[in-house]
């Protein structure tokens, strides 16, 4: 698709005469209708002023590009018009505008369309272009202008050598705008080009409507100078730790892009907060499978742990104001005010495997995937399958089918048609197939949505607009669907099995005490990485089963996490000689952040010492996670530390688990660790 295609001769207007900038959005709107690409001109127009009432949609230079994405748009296209002398459209460098497009896009996910307004946006912002377009005379010239650069312009990409040197650009940058359509990609164009002017590399990465394009990677970032943010939306900067970051709007992007690099050539830049040492973790690891896995594993995670924490500790809250049925079987929700608590944090909670299983599939397929994702951590967490609807044999013909031809509705409908139709109805009762089940669907709803997204680019380019909307939607949740009605029993089996066998190692005997050591020690492994965050899940997996041993397994993952910045905290107070007077003084908070169940505020000792911190907080949190076990310690709050032990069973105990295993952790930490000199 080229430009072109969104713009055609009737949409296009050379040496208009315009009053003001309402007459020429008027204008633009008519010659959208006149193009076939509205279906309510009012609410178009609605749209586009809504638009411009967050910011003038001019750019300076004499371009304006308003712009709206509504569902009174039939198809997206472009409008374009010339107006001598221009009209005022509040630019930022004060100029009037004289050459505007107005852009249509429909509702929806990314399209290919977007992608062609990107180029177009982009290419505005070469003055030589624009003028040749302010100087056509017919419509049919201002065509073959936008032609011949667009040609020009996929040459010169096609025939593009590497960006020189072997260390990746020298500085990087994040462009984005609310509608992520214009702005954000002309942004990304101007810096590039101000950096090429000044002998620099840059990499812009565009967080548009189409989705992240020239995605920044972790060895890019570990060796840049620094990050431009240029966004006029919330962009995640805890990827750039330790890297100098300087955020501003996105017309700064557009207007100063020199700037912008000379703030970060001059390290006037503030430091993104974080720990180095997390980034440069990421920077080491190869994209391979195993990475990709974790990547997108971790963004459901990410993604899930608000409504765990939130969920699971107003579930508490209902348990620590209804102290006075503790005991018996309406324990949690025998008065109104516990009732109103825990079904608050029940739904919450409910959604943990629908939301990670959702952020899993869109890591994986980016929006497309979200929909799919969330509906198959559904299924997963009911447990309903073909035989709980009463169908024989269809589990069997589903499970031996080839998953990848479950794509397409013949395959469906094929699929039903080899059931056993005489078959009686099945009495099964539903059995979910809980954290297993819902990783399960997050990564097979994301790489269905990729190869439905694949085989949907063999269909005409006409049916561009109804793939996000429909195509993708319904052919994707229909695949999860019919895959997780297949896998649930099985999931379901082992999810019963696993949690029969943990419910055998409870009651405080060895094998629970073995697994409160585990759980316990691996949140001190690195303090928050992998190690910690796969024991955090695990053990608010299981709580959420709803056993006692989840319950177990859980006081002990909390009691391990909250050992480490205690461990620095005693050794600090203690043990003054073996730590610089900074030091010290840093260790004082760590009693809070350790009290809070924040492992993290023992990351920048670790960081200076991981050879002595790591090993002896290690231990001293196994320690905490099995005696807080062996004692049969329970906690029904997934956070919290010691502010929710109003709710943590045998809580005396656990408090006893949590200073002997910090005590253990100092004591060898601080006989270990030679004396500093001061």
């Amino acid at each position: 698709m080229k430009i072109t295609d969104l713009l055609k001769a009737e949409g296009i207007k050379v040496g208009a005469s315009a009053s003001d900038q309402m007459d020429a959005i008027d204008q633009l709107v008519a010659l959208q209708d006149a193009s076939g690409n509205i279906a309510d001109k009012a609410a178009y127009k609605e749209a586009i002023l809504k638009r411009e009432s967050e910011f003038s949609t001019a750019v300076g230079d004499g371009i304006a590009i308003p712009h709206a994405k509504t569902s009174a748009v039939k198809q997206p296209g472009l409008a374009a018009m010339t107006v001598p002398g221009g009209v005022d459209w509040k630019a930022p460098d004060g100029g009037n505008s004289d050459l505007m497009f107005m852009i249509a896009a429909p509702e929806g996910e990314a399209n290919t369309h977007l992608e062609i307004l990107a180029n177009l946006s982009a290419m505005l912002m070469h003055e030589e272009f624009a003028n040749a377009l302010r100087a056509a005379k017919t419509p049919q010239e201002f065509l073959k202008v936008i032609d011949d650069a667009e040609a020009e312009r996929n040459a010169e990409k096609a025939a593009a050598a590497p960006a020189a040197g072997s260390n990746g650009p020298d500085i990087l940058a994040i462009t984005a705008c609310p509608t992520g359509i214009a702005h954000t990609y002309m942004a990304a164009e101007n810096l590039e080009k101000k950096a090429a002017e000044m002998g620099l590399t840059l990499k812009a990465e565009t967080q548009g409507s189409a989705g992240a394009k020239n995605v920044l990677t972790a060895e890019e970032i570990a060796n840049c100078k620094g990050i431009i943010i240029a966004a006029d939306k919330n962009v995640d900067r805890a990827r750039f730790a330790g890297k100098q970051v300087y955020v501003t709007n996105v017309s700064a992007g557009i207007n100063e892009p020199e700037k912008l690099i000379n703030i970060i050539l001059n390290n006037e830049a503030p430091v993104q907060e974080g720990t180095v040492g997390a980034a440069s973790a990421g920077a080491a690891q190869s994209e391979g499978i195993g990475s990709q896995i974790y990547k997108h594993l971790m963004n459901g995670v990410s993604h899930m742990l608000p409504f765990v924490i939130g969920g699971g500790i107003l579930t508490a809250i209902a348990f620590l104001v209804d102290m006075g049925a503790a005991g018996t079987a309406a324990y949690g929700s025998s008065t109104p005010v516990a009732a109103f608590f825990k079904n608050i944090g029940g739904v919450a909670f409910d959604m943990m495997l629908p939301i990670l299983a959702g952020y899993i599939a869109m890591s994986i397929a980016d929006r497309p995937g979200l929909a799919p994702g969330i509906v198959g951590g559904l299924l997963a967490k009911s447990g309903i399958s073909f035989a709980t609807l009463g169908v024989a044999g269809l589990t069997t013909a589903v499970t031996s089918a080839d998953l990848n031809d479950l794509t397409s509705l013949d395959a469906v409908v094929k699929l039903f048609e080899t059931a056993d139709a005489n078959a009686a109805t099945v009495a099964a009762t539903t059995v979910s197939g809980g954290f297993l089940a819902a990783l399960a669907a997050g990564f097979l709803a994301g790489y269905m949505t990729l190869g439905i997204e694949k085989m949907c680019d063999k269909l005409p380019e006409a049916l561009e607009g109804i793939k996000p909307i429909l195509l993708y939607p319904l052919l994707g949740i229909l695949a999860i669907g019919v895959v997780m009605f297949a896998l649930n029993p099985i999931f379901g089996m082992i999810n019963t099995a696993m949690n029969n066998f943990l419910e055998g190692l409870g009651n405080g005997g060895a094998g629970a005490v073995v697994l409160g050591a585990v759980v316990g020690g691996m949140m001190s492994i690195d303090f928050g990485g992998p190690f910690n965050k796969a024991s955090y899940v695990f053990s608010t997996g299981l709580l959420a089963s709803g056993t006692e041993m989840g319950q177990i397994v859980m006081a002990s993952c909390m009691v391990g996490g909250m050992v480490p910045p205690i461990v620095i905290a005693l050794s600090t107070t203690f043990f003054k000689n073996k730590w610089s007077k900074a030091d010290r003084d840093a260790g004082l908070v760590n009693y809070i952040m350790g009290l809070s169940f924040i492992s993290e505020g023992a990351i920048p000792f670790a960081a200076a010492d991981p050879g002595h911190v790591i090993p002896t907080c290690v231990v001293g949190s196994a320690v905490a996670g099995a005696l807080s076990a062996a004692f049969g310690c329970t906690s029904p709050a997934p956070h919290g530390g010691a502010w929710v032990i109003a709710v943590i069973g045998n809580p005396v105990m656990w408090f006893v688990a949590l200073v002997v295993g910090s005590a253990v952790g100092a004591l060898l930490l601080s006989f270990w660790k030679k004396p500093v000199e001061e």
